[in-house]
């Protein structure tokens, strides 16, 4: 496939995935009740006192329990909360995603880790790519939060349903900044396979030298030496 129409392919599947999550609306902010407005907007006491009469699981119109909008609304000790009165912290809303991946995606390094104290896994297939909170941090260049969910045991070298792991969607639709570096350079000192090729038999090295990722290519030929 020519590195143009890669390209494309690349920046169509990195803005649609960065969009994919869908958190609620003002207007639904306000209009829950029960658990999903403690979890909104409620104190972290009141968990209890609603917990024993059900609805921790409970699902919105977008399939959100109130530990997602917990997630969603950057609320660490309300997540910690929930799981700790028994929300199952594995439920995938309408989208496809789990806590652990929308806090990923929103770069919330805080309440992923109460999400990741309290039990909740890093090793979920989450989304409509059957793809990971791994691989959704580093396409994003969540650098931080890549460290985060390699401590949590993430599966470094899954595949996609789009054949890329976290390690090519770090390249690919990443900038070559900073913080797709140093993304890169966590997974592959985590033990990252960085031989494992797209469809097109391209690996990340191939895909960091076609665009000029000179950080990259140095950081994945080092690695490609030893």
């Amino acid at each position: 496939m020519k590195p143009i129409v890669l390209a494309a392919i690349a920046w169509i599947f990195g803005v649609s995935a960065a969009c994919a999550q869908t958190p609620p609306t003002p207007g639904e902010l306000a209009a829950y009740s029960g658990l999903h407005a403690i979890a909104a907007r409620g104190a972290v006491d009141d968990v209890r006192k609603l917990a024993s009469a059900g609805g921790l699981d409970a699902r919105d119109t977008n399939g959100r329990t109130p530990l997602h909008v917990a997630t969603f609304q950057r609320r660490p000790d309300m997540a910690k909360a929930l799981i700790a009165a028994g929300a199952n912290h594995a439920l995938l809303d309408n989208q496809r995603y789990d806590a652990v991946t929308i806090a990923s995606v929103l770069d919330d390094e805080a309440t992923l880790r109460a999400l990741l104290a309290s039990g909740a896994s890093a090793k979920l297939t989450t989304s409509i790519y059957d793809g990971t909170a791994l691989i959704a941090a580093a396409h994003l260049g969540h650098d931080g939060v890549v460290r985060e969910l390699i401590r949590a045991g993430a599966p470094l070298d899954h595949v996609n349903n789009l054949g890329w792991t976290a390690l090519i969607e770090a390249v690919i639709l990443g900038d070559g900044g900073r913080r797709h570096v140093a993304t890169v350079r966590a997974l592959v000192d985590a033990g990252a396979n960085r031989d494992i090729a797209d469809r097109q038999g391209v690996t990340p090295l191939r895909h960091a030298q076609a665009r000029g990722y000179s950080e990259m290519i140095s950081l994945l030929s080092e690695r490609a030496a030893k």
